[in-house]
């Protein structure tokens, strides 16, 4: 079903974008993965999935923050493969601080990157789906945007956006056979994680699988989405039951 489709994956160099980069390649996808500073990274992801799965794969540094890096990185990809189908927004970062010790720089740092990044993708691929006359957008939010938490207020700020913004863009764009959902990871064993390092009991806790969950099970999610022809607007949690 997605053979031969076209997919964009932001922060498509390690963790969770590797993995949808991945997963999309081993259904005959061809990817543009879009990376902010680890060429080495991208560039191995896309060797893989050409000798793997002999599919086209294309490695696009950008600062998804950034505007027009956004749109000169959209035209470039258009160019190169001439069209796109699928648009995952997975590029975020962390600067996790208490409230009141965190700066404004943390603050529009997360949000830049986390939710004005998935804005701007959207933005300039969504006349290439018009086009095409349909397409999908898969958001990677987070449990944190569901339930928020000590210490994330930035982070949980950016991911509760994310929904906003997907249920948003699904009303919007339904009329143009352009599907929009999101993925909502908890614990998620990733180098983001990693940086927790001492938490993982706490964690695991509020976890009734009571394990970390691992990046292929989020992009398999991702999958599911990029396939699916009548799931609009929805948040799809994998998190191992932590959020029920």
């Amino acid at each position: 079903m997605l053979n031969g489709k076209v997919a964009v994956v932001t922060g498509g160099s390690r963790g969770i974008g590797a993995a949808a980069v991945r997963e999309l390649a081993a259904k005959g996808t061809d990817v543009a993965v879009i990376y902010a500073g680890n060429q080495e990274l991208a560039d191995k992801v896309c060797q893989e999935c050409r000798e793997r799965y002999g599919v086209r794969a294309e490695s696009y540094c950008c600062d998804v923050a950034d505007f027009e890096a956004a749109k000169e990185a959209v035209a470039k990809i258009k160019e190169d493969f001439g069209k796109v189908d699928i648009l995952v927004n997975n590029a975020g970062i962390t600067r996790d601080k208490l409230l009141l010790m965190m700066k404004e720089e943390d603050f529009d740092a997360v949000l830049g990157v986390n939710l004005k990044g998935a804005f701007n993708m959207i933005r300039h691929v969504s006349s290439l789906f018009i086009r095409n006359k349909g397409g999908k957008i898969i958001n990677v939010s987070s449990v944190v945007g569901l339930h928020g938490n000590a210490g994330q207020a930035n982070y949980a700020a950016s991911k509760a956006g994310i929904i906003g913004l997907t249920k948003s863009v699904a009303k919007e764009l339904a009329g143009k056979n352009i599907l929009c959902n999101a993925v909502a990871p908890g614990f998620i064993e990733t180098d983001m994680t990693k940086s927790l390092s001492g938490a993982e009991e706490a964690w695991m806790n509020l976890i009734p699988l009571k394990r970390a969950g691992k990046a292929e099970e989020v992009a398999k999610a991702v999958v599911f989405l990029a396939e699916s022809d009548y799931i609009t607007g929805e948040v799809l949690r994998v998190d191992g039951g932590m959020g029920m």
